[in-house]
């Protein structure tokens, strides 16, 4: 029979069915394994306490504190036996702060005999506020009595970890856990290559999983921590050098255009000069494109920066050499819209066997999930005998029965929202895979750029074109000033007075939203502080349109309208038929109409930063200056109000990115980019630690040049098996 390595036991086996249930449920711990890589999310001194003033709202907290006061009150109560009922208010401090905890009913006998004045306890509960002062009801607690055994001492000694914890399983039971499986830590294999290690002199593995749990100083600390960022950073680092270097491996067909062809004859019809950057990107990509093996570029570039124009003079190389091109759009009304703007941009050279189509033309075909069954079997026919160059649609250019006759470049806009197995799919359909090149809006930061999109090699667009117009953006505080609002439908109306267009934005559609048997009773916890649902498309046209922007051509825009409507919708707005276009985030990305100068966000503190700089580049696409107003109800201090002055501060996209990654967790970005996956970063903050994923990502090239399949690092493997389940294998080990 097989014996279970250490670290693989099932969590049931060690801590018996009931808290292995609680922590695979809560947590997504299994193995020993997992829960020694639980790290604790800080520590507390004996002796000096948390900072009471500090604690968040709506978290779940653990303190270290002193009971100050404990009463005793008991009030008249129906439901109460006897119609009495009691409630125990004590009061912990720690110096730095006062903290009232309430217990009820039959919940007070407890902790009134065991919670008196000058008792030291560990408490664990949700921060709420009751008459404007900070409570936690109900909390659990666990007795510190510095000379017993069981509590401090069992905690580590002078330390006492506190860990990521839930309301079903406080800090110090996870504690207790890892107590019990902390031997098994001496039988970790070590992923990093001795010479690695020694050479930037790290602790081993058992150890430093040993100084986490249980440190004796805060050097334990520092050393571990220095050590498991590097097992982070190298381990995925290690997975996407493999992907690269797979990807070398792959023959694929060189793409070099011809001299006196398609793109020479688009060049020369272009009406203005490509900015510097993007003639730069435009070097990179023919360089890669004229490679026998594939190309997988990423190529980010601010808002409005020109990276449509410089994919499609990919495309008209690859068509130029014989190859057809493929561009891949989250959505239908961005299908359309880029279908739309390329012919514009092509004009005859997109007429490819129509009469007054150029000698070098080519055809440039849409397919989306919604077309008529003639026009589908047309565009199909049109793909497959090689007719049409270019091919512009969602996801439904992936499905099977979709072929080509020779697909030369895959360009994938907006990478955020697609999987990366439909990327994958569709880079399955050329004869040998075909050039990959992949494109954001949304800047993302140097490190980010690593371990998100560490198998693709980095174009930057940063410069704007010419004629691009400065966006001035402001927030609106609607509830501390409710006169601004009022001032910013005025001048949406100036707008419009001017012969210009404005969007007006809105977290949510507003029609079987409103029910809650049809959203599972499900409320934010900004609709719960606020009492009042986010402001919706519906509701708020009809309010404009009967209201400020009464006598204005006003319209809707959403996600759950019938593709025909959205489209004929989108051309009534881009022709200037329509003012104002009232619309979900469905108009976030390729949406361009140059006469749009004003934008008003409703409860622009909804959205996330990299939203909100996506949605303010809509406008500002003429030679007219743009306008965008952030509006909110929250208060001046609250943080969602300082992310909103940040946006207004700043049109620079790579700033707001760190931002938005400093105040969200690093394992969104990293998980959400995975494919969903959760995110396999716990001490690896991607942007303090820049240099040691730049250094990782070093060590990793050469370590997976020198030995591809990691035959002489065993341990190495076993890490990178943990990293990867079997989605994110797949997706690696994928061409």
């Amino acid at each position: 029979m097989d014996v279970v390595p250490a670290l693989e036991e099932p969590l049931k086996k060690v801590l018996g069915p009931a808290t292995a249930k609680v922590m695979a449920e809560h947590l997504g711990l299994h193995s020993v394994g997992d829960l020694l890589h639980h790290y604790p999310r800080r520590y507390e001194e004996r002796g000096q306490l948390t900072h009471l003033a500090d604690l968040p709202m709506d978290e779940h907290v653990t303190v270290v504190a002193m009971v100050a006061d404990a009463r005793l009150h008991t009030f008249a109560s129906s439901r109460a036996p006897r119609g009495k009922g009691q409630r125990l208010e004590v009061t912990i401090t720690d110096g730095s702060g006062r903290l009232q905890l309430v217990f009820f009913g039959n919940g007070v006998h407890k902790p009134h005999k065991e919670l008196l004045p000058g008792t030291r306890a560990m408490f664990a509960g949700k921060v709420s506020v009751f008459n404007r002062r900070l409570q936690l009801a109900h909390p659990a607690y666990e007795l510190l009595r510095g000379d017993s055994d069981e509590t401090v001492e069992s905690w580590a000694g002078a330390l006492i970890p506190l860990y990521p914890a839930t309301a079903k399983l406080e800090s110090w039971k996870i504690g207790k856990a890892i107590q019990t499986v902390l031997p098994s830590a001496q039988e970790a294999v070590d992923p990093l290559p001795d010479t690695l290690r020694a050479g930037r002199g790290l602790v081993t593995l058992p150890e430093a999983l040993l100084k986490i749990h249980r440190p004796h100083t805060k050097a334990d600390i520092e050393d571990a921590r220095s050590r498991l960022k590097w097992d982070e950073a190298f381990v995925l680092q290690v997975a996407l050098a493999r992907r690269r270097f797979a990807d070398a491996q792959l023959p694929a067909v060189a793409r070099t255009p011809q001299p006196d062809g398609l793109l020479t004859a688009f060049d020369d019809r272009l009406p203005f000069t490509l900015t510097e950057g993007q003639q730069k990107v435009s070097r990179e990509i023919f360089a890669d494109l004229a490679t026998e093996h594939p190309m997988h570029r990423l190529l980010q570039g601010e808002v409005g920066s020109g990276k449509t124009m410089v994919a499609l003079r990919a495309m008209l190389a690859v068509v130029d050499a014989g190859g057809q091109a493929a561009m891949l759009a989250p959505t239908e009304v961005l299908a359309q819209q880029h279908h739309r703007s390329i012919v514009e941009m092509m004009g005859e050279l997109a007429e490819g066997g129509m009469l007054g189509g150029a000698e070098q033309a080519t055809k440039v075909v849409l397919l989306t999930g919604s077309m008529g069954a003639a026009a589908r079997r047309q565009a199909l026919l049109d793909l497959v005998t090689g007719e049409a160059g270019i091919v512009i649609g969602t996801h439904a250019l992936i499905e099977d029965k979709v072929q080509f006759h020779d697909l030369g470049l895959v360009v994938v806009d907006e990478q955020h929202r697609f999987g990366v197995e439909q990327r994958d799919a569709l880079r399955g359909k050329g004869k040998q895979p075909p050039h990959l090149l992949v494109m954001t809006a949304t800047p993302i930061p140097r490190t980010v750029a690593m371990t998100v999109f560490g198998d693709l090699e980095t174009s930057v667009l940063d410069q704007l074109p010419a004629g691009r117009s400065p966006i001035a953006s402001h927030v609106v505080p609607a509830a501390d000033k409710p006169h601004f609002l009022a001032r910013a439908w005025e001048r949406v109306r100036e707008e419009v007075g001017n012969g210009h267009q404005a969007y007006v934005v809105c977290p949510r559609i507003g029609d079987e939203e409103d029910d809650p048997k049809k959203t599972g009773g499900r409320k934010s916890p900004e609709d719960e502080a606020e009492k009042r649902p986010p402001l919706a498309v519906l509701d708020v046209a009809d309010q404009l349109a009967k209201g400020p922007l009464q006598g204005l051509g006003v319209e809707v825009l959403h996600g759950r309208m019938a593709p025909d409507d959205k489209d004929a919708v989108m051309r009534r707005f881009a022709a200037g038929e329509t003012d104002v276009l009232v619309a979900t985030t469905v108009i976030e990305v390729g949406v361009n109409v140059p006469n749009a100068t004003a934008m008003v966000i409703m409860d622009a503190d909804r959205f996330g930063v990299s939203q909100l700089h996506q949605l303010r580049g809509r406008v500002g696409r003429g030679s007219a200056a743009g306008l965008c107003l952030l509006v909110t109800e929250m208060p001046e201090a609250s943080a969602a109000r300082q992310r909103l002055n940040a946006v207004a501060a700043t049109l620079d996209g790579f700033e707001l990115s760190r931002i938005d990654l400093e105040q969200r967790r690093e394992g969104d970005v990293l998980g959400q980019a995975q494919s969903g996956v959760r995110s396999s970063l716990r001490v690896l903050a991607v942007i303090e630690d820049e240099e040691i994923i730049a250094e990782a990502r070093e060590e990793a090239a050469a370590v997976v040049a020198a030995d591809p399949d990691l035959t002489d690092l065993p341990g190495l493997r076993t890490a990178l098996d943990a990293l990867l389940d079997e989605e994110r294998e797949q997706f690696l080990e994928k061409g």
